[in-house]
């Protein structure tokens, strides 16, 4: 579904991504993980078609994307939940998701696509006339991946969907995800700081490394591996 080939990123001359190589096939949650400067959200939004890769080929159902502009990604069915869910504050609720949803053949489905968003996260069904700002974190994402939804994207990608959110509501943005990909069919490719969590969800999963892959291998496969563990997982560290 998405092919990502010796991909090269760079900003200016700096290089973010070193000729990354990775696959999400149809239907798969796959996770990438990583530290802090890996290159983890310079590879979302180099796939997104914000940023531009100098090198390499995406391919996205058969059909090269890298020099797409991002609102032709987006058409195409490749939707991004970005890092600290940039959600529109002054904006309520429902206006948010209303902008979502000018994506999916400019909201001729909208009542049908906003009730499968309330279903989903029913807290924004019942602040839906509230502004955006004044929601906490946990309900900011749900937002922000409702808003994505209602694009009816093919791919999400989300990019640290716990990042400063309450620990007691992690849980249920995760079970979300995994809802979104196994009953709404939604593909999905994370990135996300609690690796953990990331490789219990994934499929398969991939570790960058000064943007480059460097393990790869199904979730519980990386789980197990000591040098991951050893890096990521104990002694509650993030990444």
């Amino acid at each position: 579904m998405l092919k990502i080939s010796n991909v090269e990123t760079f900003y200016g001359k700096i290089q973010a991504l070193r000729g990354v190589d990775l696959d999400v096939n149809d239907g798969e949650i796959v996770s990438l993980i990583g530290s802090n400067g890996a290159g983890k959200s310079t590879l979302l939004m180099t796939i997104s078609g914000v940023n531009k890769a100098k090198r390499g080929n995406i391919v996205f159902n058969g059909e090269n994307i890298e020099n797409k502009q991002p609102h032709k990604i987006v058409d195409m069915g490749i939707c991004q939940v970005p890092e600290g869910r940039r959600i529109f504050s002054r904006l309520t609720v429902e206006e948010n998701l209303r902008l979502g949803a000018h994506a999916n053949e400019k909201g001729k489905y909208f009542e049908n696509d906003i009730k499968e968003v309330y279903d989903l996260f029913p807290v924004l069904s019942d602040r839906k006339t509230q502004r955006g700002g004044t929601l906490s974190g946990g309900e900011q994402q749900m937002l922000a991946i409702g808003r994505a939804l209602m694009s009816k994207p093919k791919v999400l990608l989300l990019d640290e969907p716990s990042l400063g959110i309450a620990p007691k509501l992690v849980n249920q943005i995760f079970v979300s995800i995994k809802n979104i990909n196994k009953e709404k069919n939604v593909t999905i490719f994370l990135v996300e700081q609690n690796a953990k969590k990331a490789l219990e969800l994934a499929d398969r999963a991939y570790v960058l490394v000064n943007g480059k892959v460097t393990i790869k291998g199904s979730g519980q496969e990386l789980l197990k591996n000591k040098d991951i563990q050893a890096a990521y997982l104990e002694g509650g560290a993030k990444n």
